[in-house]
């Protein structure tokens, strides 16, 4: 029960009440939840965060003064009452409120505050528009169900704090505005009026700092920290987020992977009181592409992938030019089987296709398997070589009444385009909710991804995560010979298709970075101009050290089951980054402006080529 300190406002909360208390005068305060009146005796809900109390006003003994106002009360008008607490009587009890044994015999009301008519019902299951929702967020915040997840969330904080406390790390607080670094996400500018022209970055993650805590000696670090980032948002992002922030030195990864296991254990026993099975399962990126298309797969549900790349090639494209081109070409081909109990008949195939195409695919390629194994009068069984087809069908275990859908072309393309039809399909089927564990907590790592990722654009190699990545000793001889065959140590935890943490050992050899830096095209002077700072702390003894962070809110929005990242933070942005309760970001005056040395210079509109 909450210990609160008696004073005139109460001397208990509204969710505190027992059988025990019977008999006592007491004080509540709080909100009208409702108002009712049951011939001349009148009843009210009184609530506060602690829960909700019945106080009754009797005109026989509350007296007319505070009948009358009692009558008078609407709803989330905030009163104080004073009475005497007594049991209800026989058949009239309600199971389910922890304080539903007894009710308040009031003998006195104080009206603290009026309130207008709220735009919507304070209650759990409404259905408002979001939007106003997050236009009246302190309302939207007194629902029962939105205050218990924000408890959860500081009930999870508080476990990762003594959890970390108790794994000897200590806690250190970093700077949220830092020098501009380019690379990873697009930073949020920050203009500084006492140096005319410059401009601070928010920090989208500390980085650069834990490393230096590391060289600092501080050994174990940790910090519950906001970030930033100016990105797109969506279901699971937000600008302004949360992340448990960890590093730790002379450490291999095991050992990291064994202190965040033993803090996601202790978060889903604390909230939850679930056993969480360790340690987790560990995944080859490749492999990761390979069956779901992308490196943080929710294998709560079947439909996995398979690479025929390898079928097409040993049979010549077996009849199908586009997939032969696509093979001879260095691409990839990939099918999924979805199983006869899913109806997909061919007015849904067709809008499956323009699902795959607004994803950037040319098309859908698909078949309908009959008894015999054919693949009755799919466009593709037109010119398909019968070894092939056997051959496919065995490689995706087809059977009588199955569709076998395929992408085939650029590695990255065709992986997106299949993972994101694999989880509509996931969902539109039933295999998986469209959001909420299902009663299924599904963790594994995602290890040995590759250190560099290949700029199509720019016509280089540039680090797949930072540059300050770890490469796995036996990929070194390949940084300057073949780049892309390198894997390092980086690694994500993902929890039901959403990836809740990441994070590397760090590279802390000098030489290994300089060869690093110069695979990408990064030479010494630009090297020192980006990141000259860290690399001169590390000519000072930089030890083995490597961290993670964890996605806090995300973490969240998993743990508690909710539709959206903004239902588990207080005062969130909405899909456009626009906070709606107090409208900003906002315009400022000229006088501020001149004052921090900026000029708004706004895009020109595209001009209506249409007459």
């Amino acid at each position: 029960m909450p210990t609160i300190r008696p004073n005139r406002y109460r001397t208990h909360t509204c969710g505190e009440l027992r059988e025990a208390d019977v008999g006592k005068t007491v004080v509540l305060s709080g909100w009208v939840q409702t108002n009712r009146d049951m011939g001349g005796v009148i009843f009210v809900d009184l609530r506060d965060r602690f829960g909700v109390t019945q106080v009754v006003f009797d005109p026989d003994r509350s007296g007319k003064q505070a009948h009358d106002e009692a009558g008078a009360l609407r709803g989330e008008w905030v009163v104080r009452v004073e009475g005497k607490v007594r049991a209800r009587p026989e058949g009239t009890r309600n199971e389910k409120l922890p304080t539903g044994a007894v009710e308040v015999d009031a003998s006195t009301i104080e009206i603290l505050n009026k309130a207008k008519t709220p735009p919507f019902e304070i209650a759990d299951e409404i259905d408002t528009n979001e939007e106003l929702r997050l236009q009246f967020r302190y309302l939207d915040l007194r629902r029962d169900r939105m205050r218990k997840v924000l408890e959860l969330r500081s009930s999870a904080a508080q476990a990762a704090r003594t959890y970390f406390t108790s794994q000897n790390f200590v806690e250190v607080e970093t700077p949220f505005m830092v020098k501009y670094t380019p690379g990873g996400a697009r930073n949020f500018l920050v203009p500084s009026r006492t140096n005319k022209g410059k401009f601070y970055a928010l920090a989208e993650s500390p980085q650069l700092f834990k490393q230096l805590l590391m060289v600092s000696g501080m050994d174990r670090y940790f910090q519950i920290v906001r970030c930033f980032r100016d990105e797109d948002l969506r279901i699971d992002r937000q600008p302004e987020f949360t992340q448990v922030d960890v590093e730790m030195s002379f450490v291999e990864q095991d050992d990291i992977f064994a202190t965040i296991e033993g803090l996601i254990a202790a978060i889903w026993k604390q909230c939850l009181g679930i056993e969480i099975k360790l340690p987790l399962e560990r995944i080859p990126y490749e492999e990761a592409e390979r069956r779901w298309g992308n490196d943080k797969p929710d294998r709560r549900f079947g439909l996995e992938h398979a690479d025929l790349t390898a079928v097409v090639k040993a049979h010549d494209g077996g009849g199908l030019k586009l997939m032969k081109t696509t093979v001879d070409s260095g691409g990839i081909v990939k099918g999924m089987r979805v199983p006869k109990t899913c109806e997909l008949p061919r007015a849904q195939i067709d809008k499956l296709e323009e699902f795959c195409k607004g994803m950037g695919a040319k098309g859908l390629a698909w078949a309908k398997i009959d008894a015999s194994g054919g693949w009755g009068n799919a466009p593709l069984a037109k010119n398909i070589q019968p070894g092939m087809r056997e051959a496919i069908n065995q490689a995706l275990g087809a059977q009588d009444g199955d569709t076998l859908f395929f992408q085939f072309g650029k590695a990255a393309l065709v992986h997106t385009v299949m993972a994101n039809l694999r989880l509509f399909l996931g969902k539109k089927f039933g295999m998986i909710p469209e959001f909420g564990s299902a009663g299924k907590w599904d963790f594994c790592w995602v290890v040995d991804p590759p250190l560099f990722d290949w700029n199509e654009d720019e016509k280089r190699w540039e680090a797949a995560h930072h540059a300050f990545t770890r490469p796995r000793d036996q990929d070194l001889h390949n940084i300057e010979a073949n780049p892309g065959l390198v894997k390092c140590w980086r690694y994500d935890l993902v929890l039901n298709g959403f990836e809740i943490a990441g994070g590397s050992v760090r590279n802390h050899d000098p030489l290994v970075q300089r060869r690093i830096f110069e695979a990408m095209g990064i030479g010494e002077q630009e090297a020192q101009e980006k990141f000259g700072f860290l690399l001169e702390a590390f000519q000072y003894g930089a030890p083995p050290h490597g961290g993670i962070a964890v996605g806090w809110d995300r973490l969240i929005f998993l743990l508690t089951e909710t539709e959206s990242i903004r239902d588990v933070v207080a005062f969130p942005k909405n899909q456009k980054g626009i906070d709606m309760m107090t409208n900003a970001p906002t315009h400022v005056d000229d006088v501020q402006l001149r004052d921090l040395a900026v000029k708004v210079v706004m895009p020109e509109e595209k001009k209506d080529d249409k007459k």
